[in-house]
């Protein structure tokens, strides 16, 4: 079975995953985290289970969640609380001895005397007489010590002071939960029937011998059982059979090499950082941790910030990390795309590297995207080729560039029943007399007078000075180079990858020949785009979430990218592209993209000018003003002039009377002078929306906790 109960899948694309003989062996672990949870016996697995995962706000992590109100109390200053609880300690310390003393009478033992026996009072017994005395005094002090504990906020200083509030208080330990509610019981599994199976897995747990990938990939399985995909016998033969190794990924992998970041595959979120205690966040948010998860990114995010910012280091490789922990877990396919060497993560953790430019590479990119129809072949490349030189405004397109390429495409096809190689298809945008006579002589008596006219219309369009089919020879000849001899093959003789088999829950890495073929790999990850949000659209199975992440989309975005951004949602697909500055956008284009993307970090050391773009997109806010006015107080009597006199000296000011005015004004969230010089190193302001329309106001964000 593979990863969602179903037969192993491997042979029906194009791009077999390599099956190794078993499962690898774990190498030791990071410093954060030190190893997956479960890794190392069953406590650590058990108690990752059964930690709460309340329901939070978008981009809280989950995993032992404490929720805080919405709104913040009110907060009194820290010498003003200390010092009105020993004032009222003091006041309280007084009146009992006032009391004890006898200075305010003895009307306070009237009650004791009322309503006790005089036989209580005025026996010789001793002992019987303290008991009832002291009682009552007792009882007295514990009424003014309550009375002044209210009236000393005694119960907010020990919340703010006590134990409670230590940084180092001990963990308290969780109760176990029932075996009904114990989700290493599984007892969804033994509600639908499945007790024998329920049972292996729950004896595995305990055993330590499952994993946190294990658990995913066994709910992903069992959660096709109940939508009706798979049946409950073949899941519950499969479990009886491998136990925690069942329904594995077809790589035969349980856990990535290594882990960098926080993971909470129950949740699905990966945790980037810690939203920061400031008062420009909501007050539910401050001091949370920050994850992200499928549900936030199938709204797509885009990053922008300066080299060095940490875009790659602190989104790209935990997100990357992420979701390839989903696949292995059959939730996910994800594609990352970044220059060769960018860190994206070791190739041990991907079922596809696919080397651009390297003769090492094991697998090749299909240039046409795994397609057979010659004008979706054609749109997809027009849009990789020249997509980048159409007019952004709306209304443009590439389709002159789509038609040229769909005459060309359609009668190649036709007669050699494939499409053209890189070499061959350059020959053909340049119009050499050769390639286009023979397809003309081959096509002729074959019956196939529509892609004859298709030819002819390409042989006219050729004498035209307007042409495009020679600025789209030119960006052929990009790709015709020495470094790429032996990629882009049509023959069959590679190992082509097509984003075809994103109905499958694949990792594949990307490496862009960034280094001395700079607008090669800008064309080259326009392919890639424009694939994705094609192949995405046509998914048999959306229940697989599909997630595309470029690392640097400098020339990336086009009129058409933007629009396949849009729809990527409606897929169960998401993407996620980073930018050094919003210059690398055309101007007509970025309200759109920042509109199209659904979650939007603003890293640290922006532009003022990409902050104000930021600035309109997150708009404005109703916020309290308070404006502060002091006025100095004439005195009109010498008695008054002379305690003036006599405060000024003391204090070194002039006696003044504070007004307050507050009021309601509408602001930006964040301006863009705040975005460009207010966030520290480190730090990110991040806005959220969720699948279901879920919204999270701009956040700063520490992305090194």
């Amino acid at each position: 079975m593979d990863s969602d109960g179903t037969q192993d899948a491997r042979g029906t694309h194009a791009n077999p995953v390599p099956r190794p003989a078993g499962p690898p062996e774990m190498p030791p672990m990071p410093p954060r985290p030190t190893r997956a949870p479960g890794g190392s016996g069953s406590a650590a697995f058990l108690t990752w289970l059964r930690t709460p995962r309340p329901e939070a706000l978008p981009g809280v992590w989950r995993f032992g969640h404490s929720p805080r109100p919405e709104e913040e109390p009110e907060r009194i200053p820290g010498r003003q609380l200390l010092s009105g609880a020993l004032i009222a300690f003091l006041v309280g310390w007084l009146v009992w001895s006032l009391l004890w003393n006898g200075y305010l009478g003895g009307w306070w033992v009237l009650p004791l005397e009322l309503f006790t026996p005089d036989s209580w009072r005025e026996n010789n017994d001793r002992v019987g007489n303290a008991i009832l005395w002291y009682s009552y005094y007792t009882l007295i002090a514990f009424a003014i010590m309550i009375a002044v504990a209210r009236l000393g906020r005694w119960g907010e200083v020990w919340r703010r002071y006590g134990p409670r509030a230590w940084p180092r208080r001990a963990a308290q330990a969780v109760r176990p939960p029932t075996p009904e509610q114990d989700p290493a019981e599984w007892p969804q599994l033994r509600a639908a029937g499945a007790v024998d199976a329920a049972e292996r897995l729950a004896g595995e747990a305990r055993a330590g011998g499952m994993r946190d990938v294990d658990h995913a990939r066994i709910t992903r399985a069992w959660q096709g059982v109940r939508s009706g995909r798979h049946s409950l016998a073949t899941f519950t033969g499969a479990v009886l059979k491998d136990g925690a190794a069942a329904c594995l990924h077809p790589s035969g992998e349980r856990d990535l090499p290594t882990r960098l970041s926080r993971h909470d595959l129950v949740t699905g979120q990966v945790r980037l950082g810690t939203t920061a205690d400031d008062t420009r966040n909501p007050y539910a948010y401050r001091g949370t941790g920050l994850a992200l998860g499928p549900e936030l990114l199938g709204t797509s995010l885009l990053a922008v910030g300066p080299a060095g910012a940490g875009k790659t280091g602190t989104v790209v490789r935990p997100l990357a990390e992420s979701l390839c922990l989903h696949a292995l877990a059959g939730r996910a396919a994800v594609v990352v795309v970044g220059a060769a060497g960018a860190g994206l993560g070791p190739a041990e953790a991907y079922d596809v590297v696919v080397r651009i430019g390297n003769p090492e590479s094991v697998y090749d990119l299909d240039l046409y995207g795994g397609t057979t129809d010659p004008d979706e072949a054609a749109a997809v490349l027009a849009e990789a080729l020249v997509g980048d030189l159409a007019d952004p405004h709306p209304g443009n397109d590439s389709r002159r560039s789509t038609t040229v390429l769909a005459q060309l495409l359609g009668p190649f096809r036709a007669v050699h029943g494939r499409f053209p190689s890189v070499p061959e298809l350059r020959q053909l945008l340049d119009g050499a007399p050769g390639p286009l006579a023979a397809l003309r002589t081959a096509l002729e008596g074959s019956g196939q007078e529509s892609l004859l006219r298709e030819l002819d219309a390409r042989e006219r369009q050729l004498a035209h000075p307007g042409d495009v089919g020679s600025v789209l020879a030119d960006r052929v000849a990009l790709l015709d180079r020495p470094a790429f001899a032996g990629f882009f093959d049509t023959s069959g003789q590679s190992r082509p990858f097509s984003l075809k088999a994103l109905d499958h829950p694949v990792r594949v890495r990307i490496d862009l020949p960034a280094r001395g073929h700079a607008e090669a790999s800008r064309m080259l990850a326009r392919l890639v785009l424009a694939q994705f949000t094609a192949s995405v659209a046509v998914r048999e199975d959306r229940s697989l979430f599909a997630c595309l992440i470029i690392d640097d989309a400098t020339g990336v975005v086009t009129p058409e990218a933007v629009r396949g951004i849009q729809r990527l949602r409606s897929g169960n697909a998401g993407a996620v592209l980073t930018l050094r500055t919003l210059d690398d956008v055309p101007r007509p284009l970025r309200g759109p993209l920042l509109g199209a993307a659904g979650c939007r970090m603003a890293l640290s050391g922006l532009t003022p000018w990409d902050g104000q773009d930021f600035a309109e997109v997150w708009g404005k806010e109703w916020t309290e003003a308070r404006d502060i006015t002091d006025r100095q107080i004439i005195a009109e009597t010498p008695a008054g002039k002379a305690l003036h006199a006599v405060r000024r000296v003391i204090t070194g000011k002039a006696p003044t009377a504070r007004a307050v005015t507050v009021r309601q004004v509408e602001r930006e969230r964040w301006s863009a002078s705040e975005l460009a010089h207010a966030v520290p190193p480190g730090h990110a302001v991040l806005s959220l929306t969720s699948v279901r329309g879920e919204h999270a106001p701009p956040l700063l964000v520490d992305l090194r906790e």
